[in-house]
């Protein structure tokens, strides 16, 4: 007898959270939390936000981390799983792609959901950058830069920062300035207007000082001017354009979604934020890893039969700054276009590396219920060692009439 053959069917976005993202390093607020303990913080609120759901029928539970060390090793996704009160049936794993370890999370997992062999999933990323700095254990093979298999500034991502300025000479740091000026402003607008804390679940920290409670962000600043920016140091070159003020900088945080089969989520009551439509990953030269966007967005537009102007939002990692203009340049979209990070992006409120993709999505899926009249939006981010990440998803609550 002939095995029973798999259908696809539709992956939905149920709910997405994430911790407050903190300053890494010892006056951070997560100084003294535990990168798993973030984790499981977000597990937790998922359940609780969503309590028609038996987290018996969790299928998976996977969860990035760039440096899976301490306590983020151990096959975080089982671990975070077991400390957050699963059912013991529930498995999980580690996953990494560096910046886009959270967004591979989703990708993964959706896939295993497409193909019927999960119902629902948890997809996040961690990541404790004042625990474990980027690179923190690495040996990198001697032949990379022996047999010239990368340019040398491949290493360090503001020096790959650096090199996407000299392949867009018309991307100055003026411009880039002004993004990140403007990144700061959106962000506090949305935050006043109430739109982050929907995202976030408050977390008890640790110092010496006692026990507090982290509600917001720590990294934003409110107020930034271009006259601040313009007198900060460029440590990556001698009258560089890389500053800490138009890259995001050095964070704590975790992020995780609930997806689901479409026909799941309706079996269970849950609710549909967005549909998958498809997914790309595309690898670039290293040197330039922030141009990753483009060719990873173009390969996923020709394979889903979309076009740029199909996309009525955009929600792009900022890395850096001059990555999101190089993305915006090619596709002849204005710096100051009002589909690009609404509430602003990691300039901003920060970028802890694997966790950083659900957040994007937990932004889409909250703008597309405020926007029926916008159809499709895009997640995407450049990932170090030269790689782009893309994901188009469908707004349900699209009315075409409006």
């Amino acid at each position: 007898m002939a095995p029973s053959t798999t259908t696809q069917r539709n992956v939905v976005f149920v709910d997405g959270i994430r911790t407050p993202f903190g300053k890494a390093g010892p006056k951070g607020i997560y100084a003294e939390t535990r990168a798993d303990d973030l984790v499981v913080k977000t597990i937790r609120e998922l359940l609780r936000r969503n309590p028609q759901l038996d987290p018996a029928r969790i299928d998976e539970v996977a969860i990035a981390a760039t440096t899976q060390t301490g306590d983020q090793g151990l096959t975080i996704g089982r671990t975070s799983a077991i400390l957050a009160g699963l059912p013991e049936t529930v498995p999980g794993f580690a996953i990494d792609r560096m910046c886009a370890g959270a967004m591979t999370s989703v990708t993964t997992t959706a896939s295993g959901i497409g193909f019927g062999q999960y119902d629902v999933v948890i997809a996040g990323g961690v990541e404790h950058m004042g625990r474990h700095p980027m690179g923190e254990g690495a040996d990198p093979n001697p032949r990379f830069l022996a047999d010239r298999l990368v340019d040398p500034s491949a290493l360090v991502m503001g020096n790959t920062a650096e090199n996407l300025h000299d392949r867009f000479p018309t991307i100055t740091k003026d411009r880039t300035d002004a993004y990140a000026v403007a990144s700061q402003n959106k962000y506090e607008a949305a935050r006043k207007a109430g739109f982050i804390a929907d995202t976030l679940v408050p977390v008890a920290t640790r110092s010496a000082a006692g026990w507090g409670l982290a509600t917001e962000d720590e990294p934003p600043r409110p107020g930034t001017t271009l006259e601040d920016l313009a007198k900060l140091k460029t440590p990556f070159r001698p009258a560089g354009r890389i500053t800490a003020g138009n890259a995001a900088g050095l964070n704590d945080g975790a992020t995780a979604a609930l997806l689901a089969g479409e026909d799941t989520a309706l079996e269970l009551g849950l609710p549909i934020g967005m549909r998958m439509v498809g997914f790309a990953f595309q690898g670039v030269d290293p040197a330039v890893m922030g141009i990753g966007p483009v060719p990873a967005t173009e390969k996923l537009l020709a394979r889903t039969g979309l076009k740029i102007e199909d996309i009525g939002l955009f929600e792009i990692n900022e890395a850096f700054a001059v990555q999101v203009l190089a993305f915006l340049e090619h596709y002849g979209i204005a710096d100051d276009d009002p589909r690009v990070n609404q509430w602003g992006g990691a300039i901003a409120c920060g970028h802890p590396l694997a966790s950083s993709g659900v957040r994007l999505m937990t932004q889409l899926s909250r703008q597309f219920a405020q926007r029926p009249d916008v159809r499709y939006g895009l997640t995407t981010m450049c990932i170090g060692l030269g790689m782009g990440g893309t994901v188009i998803w469908e707004n349900p609550n699209f009315d075409g009439a409006k």
